[in-house]
């Protein structure tokens, strides 16, 4: 005797179901005698019971599901031959990938202006921060809202999330640091003071031991992240210091300010080592351009490939944005080597490709544009927002952009 498929239940269930069928259409000797042999005995057909009219509904349930596999099999043959007919193309090498238009989705909640986003380095969560003091999680993969985090008493104006990814910095005008544990259920764990004035800018060292901060009473800090202490701080700034970032190797910091310059800062000894004048305007956002991209700007610039195989020293090129609309790209001497030319307002934030290739600009002019290093022209200009485009971040997991805007709302992008 062969083993049966079926488990002891699902024998039961047939087993009645066929004696119901049986029964209804008045087969009453072979129902007697299946009534015996399967031990049903007390079975009393019910128009009420799930067995009643059960075998008739899996048969013709079976018969419908035969026909869609065969329609579907159908599809797929030509399908298939189809494709082979078909011209082959070469997909486009995601290193070329920028965001296009439309966006994907368009993220609300917040009552006030988005000041930054940042994308998470592990999953797919992305954090908005807005002048309505609260910080939002997003999902940006589904474009689900998560969850509000509430602590800041004025407009969160940056945040950042550590290399892990396991806490978020938030800064605001309310004069302090909050460090949010996103294994504790995102609870605030720290709030670091010290800075006089509203801080505009906060980043973890990638070490994730220190943060970074800038803030309007025209000071740099870096905090020892355990004890929450600041352990030193950078002057030199003549007004606000309206962003700080850091170069790969976290031996360098460069930030940007209302006195018009761009500061390249020593970490180690606290002093300022650069000096770069040429702005006209506000200096709103400055970042190093990652290793990835020399050969780009190299090229912009022409300078023929080094032939030595040695790694290239981080902190070489720098990239900045200003309220007199233009962006500029510097080097290690000093000099500004290029100058981007093409928003019709204040550029509020830069971010590089992560191939190295691109730099995205966020404007005033509702903008962002997409430059490609190697020739210093603007490639693509996307009309992101119904108002000032405040900031963008480019997701190192997979290509997708971010922008937030003074219409309070956040715009996801795929690049393609």
């Amino acid at each position: 005797m062969s083993t049966s498929l079926l488990t002891s239940r699902q024998r039961e269930e047939l087993q009645r179901a066929i004696l119901d069928f049986l029964h209804v259409n008045g087969y009453t000797e072979s129902y007697e005698v299946l009534k015996r042999e399967t031990s049903n005995e007390e079975f009393n057909p019910d128009p009420k019971q799930k067995y009643s009219g059960l075998l008739e509904k899996k048969w013709t349930s079976v018969i419908r599901l035969q026909k869609k596999i065969m329609d579907l099999e159908k599809q797929l043959s030509q399908m298939q031959e189809e494709l082979s007919a078909a011209p082959v193309r070469k997909a486009a090498n995601s290193v070329d990938w920028i965001p296009r238009p439309p966006e994907k989705y368009t993220l609300t909640g917040h009552r006030n202006p988005v000041t930054r986003v940042a994308f998470h380095p592990v999953f797919s969560i992305m954090a908005s921060a807005s002048e309505d003091t609260t910080i939002k999680i997003w999902d940006y993969e589904t474009g689900e809202f998560e969850r509000t985090l509430k602590g800041h008493t004025k407009a969160v104006t940056d945040i950042s999330f550590d290399s892990k990814g396991n806490y978020l910095a938030s800064c605001s005008a309310d004069l302090t640091i909050k460090i949010w544990d996103l294994a504790n259920d995102y609870k605030c764990i720290k709030t670091l003071f010290g800075h006089d004035h509203s801080i505009s800018s906060v980043i973890f060292f990638p070490a994730g031991d220190k943060i970074i901060s800038a803030s309007r009473d025209k000071t740099i800090r870096i905090w020892d992240f355990a004890s929450g202490y600041c352990v030193k701080t950078l002057l030199g700034h003549a007004d606000w210091v309206r962003t700080v970032a850091i170069s790969e190797d976290s031996k360098l910091l460069v930030s940007a300010s209302n006195d018009q310059s761009v500061k390249i800062w020593d970490v180690a000894s606290g002093e300022c080592k650069l000096d770069l004048r040429g702005h006209e305007h506000v200096v709103e956002c400055a970042i190093f351009a990652p290793t990835l991209a020399y050969p780009f700007i190299k090229e912009l610039i022409g300078i023929n490939g080094t032939t030595t195989k040695e790694q290239p020293l981080p902190g070489q090129y720098i990239a900045s944005g200003s309220r007199d609309k233009t962006i500029k790209l510097w080097d290690a001497s000093g000099q500004c080597i290029r100058t981007f030319i093409g928003h019709d307002n204040w550029i509020r934030g830069l971010v590089f490709h992560p191939s190295g290739k691109f730099l995205i600009s966020a404007s005033d002019d509702k903008t962002l544009k997409i430059w490609e290093i190697k020739t210093g022209r603007c490639v693509k200009t996307l009309e992101a927002h119904s108002h000032f485009v405040t900031c963008a971040a480019f997701n190192s997991l997979s290509p997708v952009v971010a922008t937030g805007s003074v219409d309070q709302s956040i715009k996801i992008w795929e690049c393609r």
